[in-house]
């Protein structure tokens, strides 16, 4: 991931804990206790396993990570360390999230989003829906190099248009992911596209041309099954699609005008705006444009009759930070004019910060590194190189809940070993983007899941079996190191 949006850095120089007094099975027995836990307690509590006692089971798996670090001569103090730089690491991202509550608010009353389920749902059928998804996203997503920044404008919208149209939530969260993550992949302007082929070794163009070609079939694969999936698809909601227009139409005033903030917002973003500042404008071009077009919603939801300078602050200030909806008597409406404003960001922000409390510790004890080491002596063919090299990305996206140190850890640990079996840095940093960038949206706890399933609205166990190209992309790197494919040496290396 991410993008440009995550992080307000890209830890290159971040220091990896070793521990020499830790062995791989001690190392192992919080990751163990920890999916364990985390598995029962889903099962017990389905999907509100979210709602608290899951981030409670992080605690518990950090408690036991320190444990095992108080038996091999950890201190208190280094392990507490490490957790306020890990936590420290997620300002950026915490304030991306309550940015875009913040925004998703006032895009809802100003009917920014209700104006683009309007006019998606005209041009947008179920049959190609989902393979569109892809497509959008994947544009977006090159333009701005931010699978957040897409998820947060068009995402939220093509949700929209599928719980209309009676699309599956999980199926269309897939989609939009599979679509802003391979934006996100191979964009210039995405943080992780420049991170790993710094830690690799290579240059940011080379690194880009080396992984279109596992990255091309990947995504083609991906429009291929969704193409399949489309044209299989009953919806349910198809036949009320012309009674929905109608009521969006009556319920507020729609107007392609208003698609000048969304414009205005990504714009910024490929211009290189602090994404910060990008939402922050767009959530005050929504309010504005909510009191210029929707001036009745604004003053209602201010607790007024008419607009006036006391329920407009209040309706636009209550749309950005609490919940707030536009009256309809449609009832498949209903959940689409809602929108929870910044309070709604709050648990994910919360499952953020106790996700970095076990990867804190975890690095804190040396257990990272020790798990990586552990994986790199387990090869010793060039396929087995590859193999551990996405293994450790998968457990660091796993263990570490944080995307770049997936890129990171491994990139460091690795990059001699490509070296010495004669390999071009270009073959880690494409693994290192095939296995670290694009699995972290499918970790609930991974601050890219946590944010993923808060903003659209669907639980990331229900879209990670439909985020094709995020799980496909590991196995066509290890397909093509297996069969040899594009495996370039040091010695051809241009």
């Amino acid at each position: 991931m991410e993008s440009q949006d995550i992080k307000p850095r890209i830890p290159q120089d971040e220091h990896i804990v070793e521990n020499k007094e830790l062995n791989i099975w001690e190392a192992l027995i919080p990751v163990i206790v920890l999916v364990a836990m985390l598995a029962y307690n889903v099962y017990t509590y389905g999907d509100e396993a979210l709602s608290g006692s899951n981030q409670f089971i992080l605690l518990l798996g950090g408690a036991v990570a320190a444990i095992v670090g108080f038996f091999n001569k950890v201190s208190f103090d280094q392990m507490m360390e490490e957790v306020a730089e890990n936590i420290k690491s997620t300002g950026g991202a915490i304030l991306i999230l309550l940015m875009v509550g913040a925004l998703a608010g006032t895009w809802l009353i100003s009917g920014i989003i209700p104006t683009m389920i309007y006019y998606g749902l005209q041009v947008l059928n179920p049959t190609i829906f989902l393979a569109a998804c892809v497509i959008i996203c994947a544009i977006i997503s090159v333009a701005t190099g931010s699978s957040w920044t897409t998820s947060a404008t068009v995402g939220i919208a093509l949700i929209g248009i599928a719980e209309a149209l009676g699309v599956p939530l999980g199926m269309t969260a897939g989609a939009v992911l599979s679509g802003a993550y391979f934006g996100d992949k191979i964009s210039p302007m995405s943080d992780t596209t420049n991170l790993a082929p710094a830690m690799a070794g290579t240059d940011l163009f080379t690194h880009i041309r080396y992984m279109l070609y596992t990255t091309t079939p990947t995504i083609a694969i991906t429009l291929i099954v969704f193409i399949i999936i489309g044209l299989n698809l009953e919806p349910k909601g198809v036949a009320d699609t012309h009674i929905i227009l109608q009521d969006i139409k009556s319920s507020l005033n729609v107007s392609p005008w208003l698609f000048v903030v969304p414009v205005i917002v990504i714009g910024l973003i490929v211009k290189k705006t602090p994404p910060l500042i990008a939402l922050l404008i767009g959530t005050l071009l929504g309010g504005l444009a909510a009191l210029i077009f929707q001036p009745q919603i604004v003053a209602g939801i201010g607790g007024g009759t008419t607009l006036d300078f006391t329920s407009g602050y209040k309706g636009i200030m209550n749309a950005i930070t609490v919940e707030t909806s536009i009256p309809t008597d449609n009832e498949a409406l209903q959940g689409l004019f809602t929108a929870g404003g910044m309070s709604k960001m709050l648990g994910t922000i919360w499952l953020i910060l106790c996700a970095m409390v076990f990867g804190g510790i975890m690095d804190g004890i040396g257990a990272l590194a020790t798990i990586s080491k552990a994986l790199l002596k387990l090869f010793h063919t060039t396929f087995g190189l590859f193999a551990s090299t996405v293994a450790s990305c998968l457990a660091l996206n796993v263990t570490a809940s944080d995307q770049y140190l997936a890129i990171v850890v491994p990139g460091k640990m690795y990059a001699k070993a490509f070296r010495d079996k004669g390999l071009a840095p270009e073959n880690l940093s494409r693994t290192l983007e095939d296995s670290g960038t694009v699995t972290s949206v499918l970790v609930p706890w991974n601050t890219c899941g946590a944010y993923q399933s808060g903003v659209l609205g669907v639980d990331t166990l229900h879209y990670a079996g439909y985020a094709i190209f995020n799980w496909l992309s590991p196995f066509m790197t290890l397909l093509f190191a297996a069969f040899q494919i594009k495996i370039r040496q040091l010695t051809t290396a241009k």
